[in-house]
């Protein structure tokens, strides 16, 4: 079935046509790891993960799929420096060797990282690879010097900028973003990795050595630059040892589309001659109860947040791909709440066609395939594809269908579950678990407090339940207990 999906670089959807006949080679980006991923990240992840899925299972295409982490940057300097108790019991003490400091601190949040991706259902084998920064120093270096010498770089203070204007006299720069350059200040130069989206300026390819910072040496026309890569070059570099250039799909963030994916477009067309990708894909931001997440306001979330607050991974799995991926998500927990209902409500009709209760009806189970495939073809539309599910279940009874009908839904669920990931395709398993009556007395309590509105109350008493152990569903005749 033909795939469809937007392209940033046009805005708007075309077919995607492989460069390889069988094969489709994609590249995210992926975490910077300095401290745990947020809710807001793991949507990119999500769809990432959703987009070969769909290529894989609905294209029928293989895929390579390649997800960088960033080990090295402002971030990951600066708090590896300053050490935190969690990193360092598992990691180790931190040594007078900066390098050393900064693999173990990166390599604690890149494990807690993968950790996060298998809970929310997405599969690291699936991954070709996840290159981490600091290997590919010396393709780095090439690049910078290759970029260089074609003379659109310049060293400036011990570090090496990317010219925008020289560049522009060759090739547009604003190939993802209408641009406005009347401001534009020749040479203007910024040295963070990560900056304001609206600002124009020349952008760090080697950033020169600070203070207490770990650090590389990069000889250039025979002048010595200790420093380390900007923010921006690892992904070019990364992209053309690995895919190759151009490959067919790069994913990210809509926040990602300026300046980071605009400087790797010049950078990697200016360095290797050619531009990356054929295909840009972002999705929208999430937000929380209608604002931007921020620790400020309160509203951040890791997975492992909301799951001390009694939430199944699944379910935020299956609420995030619910709405399509580029429309902005505003997580609630009454949306999530409201959500996993229609999850049971699929796993319910999914266990019921395991019963052996027949009946004489029959239904073309391939006209309705191809009705929810033909939605996730065009441009990953989950919500579509779940609208025909819901349809479907809502449209018969499973006793009344027959024995032949019923195996042709449950192979037809085994496919959609290759993509969506959150129902058992399974004979429901009747197991009973002893809950201790301390857990159902705070069961009882938050119950109690609900029904006073004590919502503070509850949710403490909800928290504390889940350090015990122990999950609680609230349900229409009251709650369910579930050991985790």
């Amino acid at each position: 079935m033909q795939i469809k999906i937007h392209n940033t670089l046009h805005n708007k959807i075309e077919d995607l046509k492989p460069i390889n006949e069988n094969e489709v080679l994609i590249y995210s980006c992926g975490p910077t790891v300095y401290n745990y991923a947020h809710i807001g990240n793991i949507r990119a992840f999500l769809f990432a993960d959703l987009l070969q899925k769909v290529i894989k299972v609905v294209g029928n295409y293989k895929v390579k799929w390649v997800m960088n982490i960033t080990n090295i940057d402002d971030k990951t300097i600066r708090d590896s420096q300053i050490g935190s108790s969690a990193w360092l019991e598992e990691m180790g003490e931190q040594t007078d060797d900066l390098k050393e400091n900064l693999s173990k601190f990166t390599k604690y949040y890149e494990k807690k990282f993968f950790e996060d991706l298998k809970i929310i259902g997405i599969d690291s084998a699936d991954l070709f690879a996840t290159p981490r920064a600091t290997e590919y120093i010396d393709e780095m270096q090439k690049l910078i010097k290759s970029i260089y010498e074609k003379g659109f770089a310049y060293p400036s203070d011990g570090s090496i900028y990317f010219n925008v204007n020289e560049w522009r006299k060759h090739d547009t720069y604003g190939k993802l973003k209408k641009i406005d350059f009347d401001n534009f200040k020749s040479n203007l130069r910024i040295d963070s990795d990560q900056y304001d989206r609206e600002q124009v300026s020349d952008f760090v390819l080697w950033k020169s050595k600070k203070g207490n910072e770990p650090y590389w040496d990069f000889t250039l026309d025979g002048k010595n630059f200790p420093g380390r890569p900007g923010w921006h070059i690892e992904c070019s570099a990364m992209e053309e040892k690995l895919l190759g250039l151009p490959f067919d799909i790069h994913t990210g963030g809509v926040d990602l589309i300026f300046p980071h994916h605009e400087d790797e477009i010049a950078q990697s067309k200016a360095g290797f001659g050619v531009e990356p990708t054929y295909y840009f894909c972002h999705n929208e931001f999430l937000e929380v109860e209608g604002e931007k997440m921020s620790k400020s306001k309160g509203n951040f979330y890791t997975i492992q947040d909301l799951i001390n607050r009694g939430i199944d991974p699944m379910n935020i799995r299956f609420a995030l791909l619910s709405a399509h991926y580029a429309s902005v998500f505003n997580f609630t927990f009454e949306g999530i709440n409201s959500i996993s209902k229609g999850r049971y409500r699929i796993q319910d009709f999914i266990y019921s066609l395991f019963e052996e209760n027949y009946g004489e009806k029959s239904i073309d189970v391939e006209i309705i395939r191809e009705k929810i495939f033909s939605k996730l073809a065009d441009d990953l539309h989950t919500p579509k594809a779940l609208a025909e599910i819901f349809s479907l279940i809502n449209s018969m009874s499973p006793n009344e269908l027959n024995k032949s009908t019923k195996e042709s839904l449950i192979e037809l669920f085994k496919e959609l579950n290759l993509i969506f990931n959150v129902w058992n395709i399974e004979q429901k398993k009747q197991v009973e678990v002893e809950i201790p009556d301390e857990i159902i007395k705070l069961a009882d309590e938050r119950i109690a407090a609900k029904a006073e509105k004590d919502y503070t109350k509850a949710d403490e008493l909800r928290n504390k339940i889940a350090e015990l152990g122990y999950l609680i569903k609230d349900s229409k005749t009251g709650y369910e207990i579930i050991k985790k």
